[in-house]
């Protein structure tokens, strides 16, 4: 098997807090590769999210190592780690984090116009159609549906045709059907440009569409990694 895209070696995860260390990940070794679907299920509170944020270098390990896309991110600054993760790694929340003051478009192209490239709304336009909201490329979030916001956020994570893409429940504000349908063009993203993605999810149905299900328990793996 090829090399890793994700690798995590004994990675933990502690912060500060009024009330003195949290422990928050403990001693978490698996491996992703190359486009592979994963799953990320657990409890409230049992570090999934805050693993998610140690895939893509938005938390840094406070012991072991990850890599990811052949770096070790514990030794790059953050300059370098937003030079990766603009490049190479979508990111999808469960809130939008939309600009509220750019459009659809926009909101899309920036982020691709700041990476240097010409061709940025373009692209932009090009994926906004592909998740079904580009007669909406004008309009501001606050016009926009939950539904429809949560489109353009996967459209930005999209643009960049990144290796990775990391979504931390993003069907969590969705009604259902609309919430099926974000999840259909997020695993969509393998088809279109053979994207890796990890999935935090309480639902077990959605996670069972995965190739993999990791589960947490209180900042611990639940099962074999390399299951």
């Amino acid at each position: 098997m090829s090399s890793p895209l994700l690798s995590l070696d004994h990675a933990s995860l502690s912060l500060r807090s009024n009330a003195g260390r949290v422990d928050i990940l403990h001693g978490i070794t698996l491996d992703v590769h190359e486009g592979e679907t994963v799953g990320l299920t657990g409890p409230s509170g049992s570090g999934k999210s805050s693993l998610l944020m140690l895939m893509g270098g938005l938390e840094r390990a406070t012991g072991g190592t990850v890599r990811a896309l052949g770096h070790d991110l514990g030794k790059m600054n953050e300059d370098a780690l937003a030079k990766l993760r603009r490049d190479n790694v979508g990111v999808v929340f469960q809130s939008f984090h939309l600009i509220p003051t750019l459009t659809a478009l926009e909101n899309v192209a920036t982020p691709l116009e700041l990476a240097g490239h010409d061709d940025a709304f373009d692209r932009a336009a090009d994926e906004l159609r592909a998740v079904g909201v580009g007669h909406r490329a004008d309009h501001y979030p606050f016009q926009l549906s939950g539904g429809e916001q949560q489109r353009v956020a996967l459209a930005r994570a999209a643009a960049p045709r990144p290796r990775m893409v990391l979504a931390d429940e993003p069907t969590g504000n969705l009604d259902g059907p609309t919430g099926e349908v974000i999840v259909d063009l997020l695993f969509g993203l393998r088809e279109r440009y053979g994207s890796t993605l990890v999935l935090v999810t309480h639902d077990t149905e959605l996670a069972a569409r995965c190739d993999r299900v990791i589960r947490l328990i209180d900042g611990r793996l639940d099962v074999d990694p390399t299951g």
